[in-house]
């Protein structure tokens, strides 16, 4: 049972790196355009969205960074967070997408920087707002 649990926990301030990176990322991006940007967050976004967190670049340098610098480790629930990841998995194909496409990518990027500053420095998640209401709405299990 206890494996249960601890496979349906992460860690918060891991979560919290990897949304400062993903800023930190996307604002790369932003000055600089280049698509290596976006197919990297949508791949490590479809890592950590599609239960393959462990192989996430982000979240191993993030687990690298909790334990030199000693932060806190307080467990969360983590199907939420995956959904979330999921959303930004759909951010980061949009914003793909929309550069190959050749439509400017400011507005999409601008929002994903939002959530991430959300999650990041205030310790809201979006998503997981998003999660919590559609299994009140019994729209996931």
């Amino acid at each position: 049972m206890s494996n249960i649990i601890n496979k349906a926990q992460t860690n918060e301030s891991k979560i919290r790196l990897i949304a400062l990176f993903t800023i930190i990322l996307a604002i790369i991006y932003l000055l600089t355009s280049s698509i290596i940007v976006p197919i990297f967050l949508v791949i490590d976004f479809g890592l950590r969205g599609f239960n393959l967190g462990h192989l996430s670049p982000l979240g191993f340098i993030a687990d690298k960074l909790v334990k030199v610098f000693h932060l806190p480790i307080k467990f969360i629930y983590l199907p939420p967070k995956r959904f979330a990841a999921r959303i930004g998995f759909l951010f980061s194909v949009t914003i793909l997408v929309l550069q190959v496409a050749g439509i400017s990518t400011v507005i999409v990027t601008s929002v994903l920087v939002f959530f991430a500053f959300l999650e990041s420095f205030l310790s809201i998640c979006a998503g997981c707002y998003v999660y919590n209401f559609l299994i009140y709405l019994k729209i996931l299990r």
